[in-house]
């Protein structure tokens, strides 16, 4: 579908030399965005200069859709961003992930219509990571010395093509937003990220649950679309329980549509042409 257009959404929570790293990827991209929402959940004022700076020497369309640093709140902070959206593509990273210089592109031509996207990530090393951010090289080699993941840093057609599209069988394995595209309609008709996820996990795969239970297929993105993440340490599992029990609840009851979702931050649904 080579002539969407995109909006894409970038996570981000008190790491503005990450971010910068991240946004300086997106001025190599070979299509880029149409439009780049920050997704904010509480950042310092450092993270607002890092944003600042990249809008004043981009011509890309800049967001940066930020709330009160109370907590992990993840779903929210991705819900807000993505009212904001203008357009029927999003496509949504981590703050930490950069981007190989086809990675919006590759997400455009594999978009399909009654479909998500699930991309995958090569991980850095922490000995790569400190490099990549004291030196500022984000750019990388297919099997990158720095990378421990390598096989994810492939970039290749033909094994794009016999390794990627829908997933027949453990469809909610390895659901990461790191790396996700969605039509922006879809994402209305589930009412988006649930918010009753408050702290680390199972968001990303709830989310997806519910896509699948209304219809909406689940297709792998594999040796294209390729992006890099910075290590760092997990966050918190505290909540972890708990929030296994609301996605458990999803895939019991097959439920398509959350209560606490985006629609509150709607005005206007429809999008821009």
């Amino acid at each position: 579908m080579k002539n969407i257009k995109t909006s894409l959404i970038v996570t981000t929570y008190n790491w503005p030399e990450a971010l910068e790293l991240v946004l300086s990827s997106l001025k190599h991209q070979s299509i880029p965005p149409n439009q780049v929402i920050i997704a904010d959940d509480g950042s310092s004022s450092e993270t607002h200069d890092v944003i600042k700076r990249f809008s004043a020497n981009t011509t890309l369309d800049v967001i940066h859709s930020w709330q009160e640093d109370s907590g992990y709140r993840l779903a929210m902070s991705r819900n807000k961003a993505i009212a904001k959206a203008k357009y029927e593509y999003i496509i949504m990273i981590d703050g930490d992930m950069i981007l190989h210089p086809k990675f919006i592109e590759d997400h455009i031509h594999f978009a399909q219509k009654n479909s998500f996207v699930q991309g995958v990530r090569a991980k850095i090393s922490a000995e790569g990571a400190i490099e990549v951010l004291s030196k500022k090289n984000f750019i990388f080699q297919t099997f990158d010395s720095r990378l421990k993941s390598k096989r994810f840093s492939l970039r290749n057609k033909l094994a794009c093509f016999l390794f990627s599209g829908k997933r027949y069988f453990k469809k909610l394995k390895m659901l990461l937003g790191c790396n996700m595209a969605f039509f922006r309609e879809d994402f209305l008709s589930v009412n988006g990220f649930n918010e009753d996820f408050v702290g680390w996990g199972r968001e990303d795969s709830e989310f997806g649950a519910r896509l699948i239970n209304s219809g909406i297929a689940r297709r792998d993105l594999r040796f294209a679309a390729n992006a890099y993440h910075i290590h760092h340490e997990g966050n918190s599992r505290a909540l972890l329980e708990k929030n296994h029990n609301i996605y458990i609840e999803t895939l019991n009851k097959k439920l398509k549509r959350c209560l606490n979702g985006a629609d509150k931050y709607l005005t206007n649904k429809k999008l821009s042409s």
